[in-house]
């Protein structure tokens, strides 16, 4: 009797036992959001992180996916990620200009060949200066896209000359670099560009090559230039919350790090891979790609050099030192070389070269 007494005791406080164990583990809940439509590839990437930090966290992290702007646009990414809106998201630098001065470096023509090289120095850069602009909030990385070229509707472009007076699509310093090569910039949200283009309320996009399927410009897109050797790129940020990130325990921000780094490496091969995919579907379409001799691409290239200069110019007001700001750009080629090769060396596909 008393045996059965005790076991039956021991039971009771085994179960209140898990119980307590199970109530006590609460289930962090988090809200992710990104602008980028629910089937674009760089959308997609985002809902498999969430998915994989729930899996390793056995459950622990629930993260609720906001895609295709329905939580936050992407020039209200950042204020609401600081705010609270939203605990991480995506969007890119251009869309905020001005708000983080030394990463828009990247958007300088530095000649950036492919989304996987500029995306590899923009992580190597965040690394070693750790601009404090970031400081608001938990980086969990960087990306850059591929080479921003020109994409025109009905005007094939091979010279300066011909691109004298167009509109064209650009924000944040690609917009100083159109008005450099004699276009008139005009700043539009991504998700109101297809629909400039197909009413001809502008002449032509600055973007990189995936666009042309993922945001279906090829539907509207009849030309491209290929003058991807002034090598601008538009950087994308995916960020935390900084106070959310601080309340994690330790063990769930070493997850987090983990697979935001295997993301990350991910996101640079997806960049090249999307790339090619969007030439494919526009060449498919009967769309025509214009290459620029080495002489006409070289004129292009002397023509953004004051959009460099202005840079220097205006980051020097902003309290930093000329030989700092040259010793940015030195990293930036150094890295960037470093990485075309490891490009070639790894076998890894590019769109151009």
């Amino acid at each position: 009797m008393r045996r059965g007494i005790a076991l039956l005791l021991l039971g009771v406080v085994f179960v209140f036992a898990t119980h307590s164990v199970s109530f006590g583990a609460d289930v962090i809940k988090l809200k992710a959001a990104n602008y980028l439509p629910p089937t674009h590839k760089m959308s997609v990437l985002t809902d498999v992180f969430c998915q994989e930090i729930k899996k390793r966290t056995n459950g622990r992290v629930e993260i609720t996916y906001y895609p295709g702007g329905t939580l936050l646009t992407p020039v209200k990414m950042f204020n609401g990620i600081t705010t609270g809106i939203t605990d991480m998201g995506v969007s890119h630098i251009d869309y905020t200009r001005g708000r983080f001065p030394v990463t828009e470096i990247f958007d300088l023509p530095l000649g950036f060949p492919s989304g996987w090289v500029a995306s590899q120095m923009s992580n190597d850069f965040y690394n070693k200066f750790k601009p404090a602009e970031w400081d608001a909030v938990q980086v969990l990385y960087l990306n850059t896209s591929g080479p921003l070229i020109l994409q025109t509707i009905a005007k094939p472009v091979k010279t300066l000359e011909e691109l004298k007076g167009l509109k064209v699509r650009a924000t944040g310093q690609m917009a100083d670099v159109v008005k450099a090569l004699g276009a008139v910039p005009i700043p539009l949200e991504m998700p109101d560009v297809y629909e400039s283009l197909r009413r001809a309320v502008i002449d032509g996009v600055t973007v990189d090559l995936s666009t042309l399927k993922y945001w279906k410009f090829a539907d509207v897109v009849k030309y491209v230039t290929a003058d991807w050797r002034l090598g601008t790129g538009y950087t994308f940020y995916f960020v935390m919350n900084k106070a959310k990130w601080n309340s994690l325990p330790a063990d769930i921000k070493k997850i987090f790090t983990e697979v935001a780094g295997e993301t990350r490496e991910k996101q640079a091969a997806l960049w090249n891979e999307m790339d090619i995919e969007g030439k494919e579907v526009f060449t498919k379409a009967g769309g025509q790609i214009l290459p620029l001799s080495d002489a006409e691409t070289a004129k292009w290239v002397k023509a953004v050099e004051p959009v460099i200069a202005a840079y220097k110019k205006d980051m020097v007001s902003k309290g930093h030192k000329e030989a700092e700001i040259d010793s940015w750009l030195s990293y930036i080629k150094e890295r960037t070389e470093y990485w075309r090769k490891e490009e070639k060396q790894r076998k890894v596909a590019a769109p151009f070269e």
